[in-house]
């Protein structure tokens, strides 16, 4: 990539059988978690990190926390496609509208990452990374940049999108807090695989869930925990397969994906 987050990036994975995909989300500035998932990196194909790198009530100051999360995700995009969108805890200033958003974080794009706005294609794969969005002007981007990808998108497609829509993905165990827009640009455009985060919870609340199909669209969350290791999904996106492990509980199931091209027929 040559730091522009709307360019292409295009990767062939050299085992064709396998796709393999792990979802991270909400590590909140926890070095523990982000060497956990450098370790990873290695093993997979495609490392996706669905927003919330930093910490808003942490006591390292937020500039600091930037400089080691941008040393982290450049480390990560030389061992594999890293594909990092942002969430609410990593906002850093205001537009001339007066809205929150993320800035910091196009300077992985330099280093390599895929990131808000941009988007890489993997094995066949599109994949996008979806921005957070606080108000009218940054949804606006959101979907400009994501009406940019649809006009490139030739088969599957796939978002790292931070906040789930409502439903078991965003359900706390007493309210939900999906995104309000997102059931409308799911189906203007029909992906067939979104990753989020965002609810802590919803993987182990009862009522909740790590993933759920709408339509010909699977979405994950992966939650979050404590300790070491992040709760976490895998995904074989080849043979559609997803397993989901916490030390909570863990769980797995198969996906049923439209043909190539079916999803997003008009």
């Amino acid at each position: 990539m040559d730091g522009d987050p709307g360019c292409l990036l295009a990767r062939t994975v050299t085992d064709s059988t396998a796709l393999r995909t792990l979802l991270v989300s909400d590590l909140h500035y926890d070095l523990r978690k982000l060497d956990w998932v450098l370790a990873q990196a290695d093993e997979v194909d495609l490392l996706v990190v669905a927003g919330d790198l930093l910490d808003v009530g942490s006591a390292v100051p937020l500039d600091a926390q930037i400089a080691v999360v941008l040393e982290y995700l450049g480390r990560m995009a030389a061992r594999t496609t890293t594909v990092a969108c942002s969430g609410n805890h990593d906002l850093d200033h205001r537009t001339a509208d007066g809205e929150k958003a993320t800035g910091w974080i196009a300077e992985a794009g330099r280093a390599g990452v895929v990131v808000d706005g941009g988007s890489a294609i993997v094995d066949r794969w599109l994949v996008t990374a979806c921005a957070w969005w606080e108000g009218p002007r940054t949804l606006v981007d959101l979907e400009s940049a994501l009406d940019a990808a649809a006009a490139v998108r030739t088969g599957r497609w796939l978002w790292a999108y931070h906040g789930p829509p409502e439903g078991p993905l965003s359900w706390t165990g007493s309210k939900h807090f999906g995104d309000p827009e997102l059931p409308r640009l799911l189906d203007r455009h029909r992906p067939d695989v979104v990753l989020c985060g965002h609810i802590h919870q919803a993987p182990h609340a009862d009522g909740g869930g790590w993933y759920e199909q709408r339509g010909a669209t699977w979405l994950f969350n992966s939650g979050f925990q404590t300790g070491p290791v992040p709760s976490h999904v895998r995904l074989d996106l080849t043979a559609g397969r997803a397993s989901w492990w916490s030390a909570q509980g863990e769980g797995a199931t198969d996906l049923t994906l439209a043909a190539d091209g079916d999803a997003h027929a008009s």
